[in-house]
């Protein structure tokens, strides 16, 4: 049989159709309703379900009193079929991005405070001399937030504190580790050197809370003293933790990066802690099962050759250094 002559688009056009239909419809969470969005007559979309549900020989929606809600097997197409749809837009856009030389929207997270904050400017230079056609949306909040961004395809990649645990959803590349350092402001005595933790046992502390990455790392060191942190109260915005430490409410503890800023801002007095070491480490955060795209993996590079330029040299580094 001569095959040259039969299209088999048509037939990929259906089907991805109606798992676009499908989709919709979880979404909304209404036939009817879908069927307006979707400018189709509801008895034909019920026919594109029906059809579905026979190429899958599963049931996928039940009717409810407030309109249909997906199966358990309808909960696993939908969560596929999410990912293909995606797949499939993003082929769509890196085919278009070959042709034309890459363009498109890339997401990225900058912890604030960390040696993130300064990739900001020397990443919006390489980028646009490098691939003007790309535009970057740049995003500075809590690393939490960062990941769980990343987690749902609502962000590209985020350098952010982590990376030493592994987390469902997500892929982690090593970059850096930062020491930790107390805050103090000018109306608490500042140590002549190094301050181990055992000396921060009765200071006032505000820290973040005990999820944040920096938090649990300050937690363990205190708990391997047999101690517990003075923790009087948990804060994070930045603005206001400066403004806590320039009034002598407290001391705070901080990565190097965040701990230079704040040391400058409000004539407060930093130093390292000891006794042990702590390291926050940095890290390029990933989804582990959404493909980045071609505009996303040009800008993936940027930030590594980046991270490598500022990093310092190999060997032994009192306060930086690169993940081996």
């Amino acid at each position: 049989m001569d095959i040259s002559n039969v299209s088999v688009f048509p037939r990929r056009d259906v089907n991805l159709r109606r798992l676009q239909y499908f989709v919709k419809i979880v979404d909304i969470g209404s036939l009817t309703q879908a069927a307006d969005v979707l400018h189709v007559a509801q008895p034909a979309l019920s026919q594109q379900l029906a059809t579905l549900e026979g190429e899958v020989r599963q049931k996928l929606l039940m009717r409810t009193k407030r309109g249909v809600s997906p199966t358990e097997a309808g909960k696993v197409l939908y969560r596929h079929a999410q990912l293909i749809l995606r797949q499939c837009e993003q082929a769509r856009v890196d085919m278009h991005a070959a042709a034309q030389g890459l363009t498109g929207a890339v997401a990225v997270g900058l912890a604030p405070g960390t040696a993130a904050a300064g990739l900001a400017l020397p990443l919006l230079r390489t980028v646009r001399a490098r691939h003007p056609g790309i535009v970057l949306y740049l995003n500075e909040t809590y690393g939490s937030t960062l990941s769980e961004l990343v987690m749902n395809g609502r962000m590209d990649l985020a350098v952010l504190y982590g990376g030493a645990n592994t987390v469902h959803g997500l892929s982690f590349i090593p970059l850096l580790k930062e020491r930790l350092f107390v805050v103090g402001p000018e109306s608490m005595p500042a140590p002549d050197s190094d301050m181990p933790v055992r000396d921060l046992a009765g200071v006032d502390l505000f820290l973040a809370r005990p999820y944040n990455v920096v938090r649990r790392m300050v937690d363990e060191a205190f708990a391997a003293n047999g101690l517990v942190p003075r923790v009087v109260a948990e804060i994070e915005s930045a603005s206001t933790l400066t403004a806590v430490i320039a009034e002598g409410l407290g001391a705070t503890i901080l990565p190097e990066s965040m701990a230079r800023q704040f040391a400058a801002s409000c004539a407060a007095w930093q130093r390292l802690i000891v006794e042990p070491d702590i390291e926050a480490p940095l890290a390029l955060c990933m989804s582990s099962h959404l493909p980045l795209s071609e505009p996303a993996e040009a800008v993936k590079g940027i930030v590594l050759e980046l991270i490598r330029k500022s990093a310092p040299p190999d060997g032994p580094v009192v306060h930086k250094r690169r993940l081996s």
